[in-house]
């Protein structure tokens, strides 16, 4: 059986598969990996649908000729799908409260909802806080929805631009034994909230420069920024449960000595990593 993606034929040896299905499978995770999603397929010069699915995907590959794969980049498609975000928040403060949980209804249905809600589900989570009248603005979630689009569209600039806030959240950090000390809890919960929003941005960065092909595939590198996501990750957790344990002096030595060096760490691995994708 011969494959084709995006109208170029693949070399790829199939040893174990015996069916169609077994042979997408792999596909589909090997595309994910690349940042490509399977957007049609034809079988012997016959377009396939929805419905044909199951059947399809029972066929035994020995007969079968020629699989024609089209594709899309997750990156294209999530920014089309905020930009389809953003027309419907502006749409949704226009119309009357009565009508909005008519919209909201709707809206969950809807190919941007559903798109959003596996590729980015805490923008979701936010979307369904916004659009069932919660506590979030929709102005709030037009500013949270622009940034993202930003770190789809140029991801080493937000990355790049992200230096200088960086050091300042790790400055914090290191004081914030002090903050505890002195009383000042309102600076040391501001503190945290930064470290975690500025975390979460740099994990959505690392994810988009990964899947837009902008990281070195170098295996010294590859491994170096892997321990480095390891390291943080265990900061994190322990982070975590000194903060549910509401031990205020583990959490300062931990933010001090372990969050903020790491934090420095990552980012400047995942910086150091980045090259120009199309010099490959």
């Amino acid at each position: 059986m011969d494959i084709k993606i995006n109208d170029r034929a693949l070399d790829v040896s199939l040893d174990n598969e015996n069916t169609l299905g077994e042979v997408l499978a792999g596909l589909e995770q090997w595309l994910g990996n690349m940042g490509h999603r399977i957007s049609s397929i034809s079988i012997d010069g016959e377009q396939t649908s929805a419905s044909m699915i199951e059947s399809i995907f029972s066929r035994e590959i020995d007969k079968i000729q020629c699989v024609d794969i089209q594709t899309n980049a997750i990156a294209e498609l999530m920014a089309a799908s905020l930009l389809n975000l953003l027309e419907d928040i502006r749409e949704f403060e226009k119309i009357d409260f009565k009508d909005k949980q008519e919209f909201f209804n709707n809206w969950t249905g809807s190919a941007t909802a559903q798109f959003i809600s596996a590729e980015i589900f805490d923008l979701y989570a936010f979307c369904v806080n916004t659009f069932s009248n919660g506590n979030m603005t929709g102005e709030t979630l037009i500013s949270v929805t622009e940034e993202i689009l930003r770190e789809v569209n140029e991801p080493v600039k937000e990355l790049t631009n992200l230096e200088p806030i960086l050091k300042d959240t790790c400055e914090r950090l290191e004081n914030l034994p002090l903050d505890i000390q002195t009383g000042k809890d309102a600076r040391a919960a501001q503190s945290i909230q930064i470290f975690s929003a500025v975390t979460e941005k740099i994990i959505r960065l690392y994810r988009q420069l990964n899947m837009q092909g902008y990281l070195s595939t170098d295996e010294q590198s590859e491994e170096l920024l892997e321990t480095q996501i390891t390291n943080f990750s265990g900061v994190l957790k322990e982070l975590l449960e000194a903060y549910e344990k509401n031990d205020s002096v583990l959490v300062g030595d931990l933010t001090e000595y372990e969050a903020s060096p790491k934090l420095k760490d990552l980012f400047y691995a995942i910086l150091g990593n980045v090259k120009d994708k199309d010099s490959g």
